[in-house]
Order: structure tokens, then sequence, then C-alpha cells
């Protein structure tokens, strides 16, 4: 149990730091700005994101232990699993890009916000806050169901969420100084390979259900030496879903997906084409006769 708390307790830590970063980016926009009003619609639109990721966790817990069974359980727990490997990748590849100008973005949003009114202040807090919970409370739903846990996972998302809490609280004092790009990097990378076993496990129920085949065909199977339920065994399993025993579609998924995801991740990023210097006026009236006289 401990193992899968602590697996738990990483993801709420990692969303939950940038969610608070966001709101720690806010909340100093506010106070340069000398508008202290705005911060009660900021914080209603963070607990209302924080309310709807938590309806969300509860609705998907609850169809998953009273609704559904057999293959309608495994399916549905792989479709959600693909939901969340497409939520997690997109928000891996937006935040690498708006790691340099999110301050800047974030800033500009707030003070076109301030001039709309406290609703507009606290729809700005909302959709930046509810990304992150989304994400969270689906990786952890993802990583809970892999691991064959319930209460764990929960309690160690919270811990997460209430240890990011106070190192945002932290980061407002401080927010300047926050690193970004190297923030989001390390984090990036954690992410990639989390999201390659929620991936693993979404393959793991499709060929439970019988959508997909090779479900006999193992690629290797070393439960017989190393235990399930050890601390290590449970840790892999409830953070990159490493387990002792995997197909050879599994296997095939968790690494090509790291693979390309990675590679991509590290590409270097195009360099911005220089702007074509405009031609001088003369030049640009020979060129026109050149045009007309063909």
């Amino acid at each position: 149990m401990a193992t899968v708390f602590f697996a738990s307790y990483l993801i709420g830590l990692r969303d939950g730091l940038e969610a608070a970063l966001v709101v720690a980016i806010l909340l100093t926009v506010l106070a340069r700005s000398s508008r202290r009003d705005g911060r009660t619609p900021l914080w209603w639109g963070v607990g209302l994101a924080v309310l709807v990721a938590g309806i969300l966790g509860a609705v998907l817990t609850y169809v998953a232990t009273s609704l559904l069974g057999g293959v309608r359980l495994e399916l549905f727990e792989a479709v959600t699993s693909l939901v969340a490997v497409a939520m997690v990748t997109w928000m891996i590849f937006w935040m690498r890009r708006s790691a340099r100008s999110l301050k800047a973005e974030l800033t500009g949003r707030l003070t076109a916000a301030l001039g709309m009114g406290p609703t507009a202040i606290a729809l700005l807090a909302f959709v930046a806050v509810i990304r992150e919970g989304v994400e969270m409370v689906l990786l952890v739903f993802s990583a809970a169901q892999a691991a064959a846990q319930t209460i764990a996972p929960l309690l160690g998302m919270i811990a997460g969420v209430l240890s990011a809490v106070l190192l945002g609280w932290l980061m407002n004092r401080a927010v300047a100084r926050v690193n970004l790009g190297r923030l989001f990097t390390w984090t990036g990378v954690l992410l990639i390979l989390v999201a390659a076993g929620i991936a693993k496990y979404a393959v793991h129920g499709f060929q439970a259900a019988g959508a997909l085949p090779g479900a006999g065909n193992l690629a290797y199977d070393i439960s017989h030496t190393v235990e399930p339920a050890s601390w290590y065994a449970t840790l892999l399993a409830a953070t990159v879903n490493l387990t002792p025993s995997a197909t050879v579609l599994e296997i095939f998924t968790w690494i090509g997906y790291s693979a390309v995801v990675l590679l991509a991740f590290f590409r270097p990023a195009r360099p911005a084409r220089p702007a074509r210097p405009a031609a001088p006026p003369e030049q640009e009236q020979q060129a026109a006769r050149a045009e007309a006289g063909a």
C-alpha cells in the first residue's frame, strides 16, 4: 500500500505543482497591478476547477465499481487510459512550448480579464487549473486500476496536492526566479514514462477484453523470481506499469511510445526564419515592370 501511495503522491505533486505555479503567477500579477480585488474571483475559479476534477474522479470510480464488470469494465478502463495518454501527451508538449512564455502569456490574459470583470478572472483561473486537475484524475484512476488498489492512490494524490500547495505558496514569493524550462523538462520526462505505462495498461485491458489479440503471447514472465507484491514491483507497476509479466504487444507499446515521445520531446526547436528584408522602391518597380512585360 505504501508504494502505491507514493506513486500517486508523485502524480499529485507533479500536476499540483504546475497548477500551483500557474496560480502563483496570477497572484503575483494581481499584486503588482494593485488589483487585490481580483483575488476573490480567482480563488472561486480555482475552487470550481478542484470541484469539477473531484466530481470527475467520483464519477469514474462509481462507473468502474458499481455499473460495470467483466469485459465492459476492462474496455472502460482501457478507453479511459487512452484518453489519459492522449491528454497527457498534449499537455507535455504544450508545457514544452509554453515554458519560456508562460508567465508573459498568463500576464497578458489576466490583464485582459481584469478589464472584463470578476467573471473573466474566475474563468481564466478555472481553465488554467482544470487542465491539470483532469489530467491528474485520469492518471491516478488509471494507476489505481493497474495496481488493483482503492484508497491508497486517492490518499497519495491528496497528500501530493497538499504538498504542491505548500510549495506553491513558497513559489508565490519567488516565482520570478523559478526556472520553468528546467522544471517542465524533468517533470515532462517523468510524465512521459508514466503515460507509457498507462498506454501499456490500455493494451492489457483491450487484450483482456478480447478486443486485441496476443493475450497469451508473453514477452517475459519473471513472476516466479520477482514477487509481484514486493515493494519494488508494486512501485514500478504503480508508476510506469512495469510488471513482472507482460505480453509482447504491451512491451512494444511501452517502448514504442517512450522512444517516439522522448525523441520528439528533446528534439531541438527549429530556429525562426529571419524576416526577408524589403526591397528598395526602385527594385520593386523594376520587378513589377518585368512581371508586366512577361
